[in-house]
């Protein structure tokens, strides 16, 4: 018996790539754990986050963290700000060395906002699913 599933061709890479706050609970099933922070999270330890990598410098800079401050009215001029930001010369080879880096593993994209909509590793994720 054949699903439908069978029947569609399959992707050359599916990659899966998801955002997990770095105050949840890290399990193998996450991946390749990124934290996507410029400033580490408080009250975690390195050792609580399992991260294989700290990729600050694809983060927001901490002139645009500290003039977003989370204020959700601020939401859609940091997430284009954020997208210029990472738009810049050299920042493509970056995001392309973090995919590289996973191989063909799931992306688990750790932030410690508290905001799970309105974040960096929302826009972060958005991006690295276009390139993908």
């Amino acid at each position: 018996m054949t699903s439908a599933k069978d029947t569609h061709p399959k992707q050359a890479h599916p990659r899966v790539i998801e955002i997990q706050r770095a105050y949840e609970t890290a399990t193998p099933a996450d991946g390749y754990r990124v934290l996507v922070d410029h400033f580490w999270p408080r009250g975690r330890s390195k050792a609580d986050l399992h991260l294989d990598e700290w990729a600050r410098d694809v983060a927001p800079t901490p002139e645009l963290i500290r003039w977003f401050g989370h204020e959700p009215q601020r939401w859609e001029e940091f997430r284009k700000r954020y997208l210029e930001e990472l738009a810049a010369p050299g920042m493509r080879e970056k995001l392309e060395a973090l995919l590289a880096a996973s191989g063909s593993q799931k992306i688990t994209l750790v932030y410690g906002a508290r905001n799970e909509l309105e974040n960096q590793a929302v826009v972060l994720r958005d991006v690295l699913q276009a390139m993908m």
